[in-house]
């Protein structure tokens, strides 16, 4: 669990409907959280930096990330974090809709926390969110920020 009950979470998704998703499935949840969104890898750079409009971002315990965004996919982003000593500690799960396994065996020879393909049926894809919530935010114990 995280240490004061409130996990702080960064989605990295530049798909509104995947989005509201998301923010639908954790509202449900039974851990409270924050739920910050970022649309492509740059813009979750500015945030987990605390640059521009993100100055006083709270720094995630937890960040699900999708691959195909523009400007910077979550690749480049991934890579970028997990070389950075202030934030390669922070999980990082693969959240996308490719099961290619180029891209598996890339996300995790980068340091991804965990690697899932997004489910396209709506009540598979709830559930999958609260199975991150439950082993990510109530089981697994995070490094404190």
């Amino acid at each position: 669990m995280v240490a004061d009950g409130i996990a702080d979470i960064l989605l990295v998704e530049d798909n509104s409907a995947d989005i509201k998703l998301t923010q639908k499935a954790f509202e449900k949840g039974k851990i409270k959280n924050h739920l910050s969104i970022a649309r492509d890898g740059e813009d979750a750079l500015e945030f987990l930096r605390r640059e521009g409009e993100y100055e006083d971002a709270p720094r995630p315990d937890l960040i699900l990330l999708d691959l195909f965004m523009p400007k910077m996919g979550g690749q480049e982003f991934l890579e970028i974090v997990k070389a950075d000593d202030a934030f390669k500690a922070i999980p990082v799960v693969i959240l996308t809709t490719s099961d290619a396994d180029q891209d598996i065996v890339k996300g995790y020879t980068s340091q991804a926390s965990a690697f899932i393909t997004k489910p396209v049926d709506f009540h598979n894809f709830i559930e999958v969110i609260h199975k991150i919530e439950d082993f990510y935010l109530a089981i697994v114990k995070l490094p404190p920020n």
